[in-house]
């Protein structure tokens, strides 16, 4: 049976609120999944190996893109940053949304894959609250935010790639945006008629 679940991959610049919304999402969504990347990046306080991310090695992590494990990958700030292509697939075969956050290199790779995954990318409502949002997470020394500052522009440029723009203005307003989107895709025919294939059958029978 061809499933009928969403491949969704959400980008922004860092500090945009993407993981907050994301998580948001998760939390009120039991048929969402959320990928959790591979990086090569040193775990933070408070992070869990295999919750927020799978942490590797250098070598690992070129293991597996020697396999072709990842269905994609990039280097930002000096790290690398991956998606499992099995456990995507198998998300998905299970008929369960899945949501990747990866930025918008990721997103095109993705998107050269899998032609109808859909896109949202998260903008701040200006680059002042996006510098602050970066000081308040506590997470990167002001040498890596301004670095991450500096880069933000060239992020953004590519924002009108993506099928659909959330402004994360106000947090509840940016969450129900996104809630929509993910209910619009749930009532497409295809996705209905697997649901309620009962039902229709029923409606139309001359019995």
């Amino acid at each position: 049976m061809i499933s009928s679940a969403t491949l969704y991959i959400i980008s922004a610049p860092s500090g945009a609120g993407k993981t907050s919304l994301v998580r948001a999402l998760d939390e009120q969504n039991s048929a969402i999944r959320i990928s959790v990347s591979h990086t090569t990046r040193a775990i933070r306080p408070g992070e869990i190996d295999g919750v927020h991310y799978n942490f590797v090695d250098q070598a690992h992590f070129q293991k597996l893109i020697d396999r072709g494990d990842l269905l994609e990958y990039a280097n930002v700030f000096g790290s690398y940053y991956g998606t499992s292509r099995h456990w995507v697939q198998e998300a998905l075969a299970y008929d369960l949304d899945v949501i990747l956050e990866i930025d918008w290199q990721g997103r095109d790779q993705v998107r050269a894959l899998f032609s109808d995954a859909v896109s949202i990318f998260i903008v701040p409502p200006s680059r002042e609250v996006l510098e602050q949002r970066l000081a308040d997470r506590r997470q990167d020394d002001m040498q890596t935010i301004q670095k991450r500052m500096q880069v933000v522009k060239a992020e953004l440029s590519h924002y009108d790639s993506s099928d659909y723009l959330i402004i994360n203005d106000q947090f509840d307003h940016a969450l129900y945006e996104l809630q929509q989107i993910v209910l619009a895709r749930r009532l497409r025919t295809a996705a209905q008629v697997k649901k309620h294939r009962l039902l229709l059958g029923q409606l139309l029978s001359n019995t």
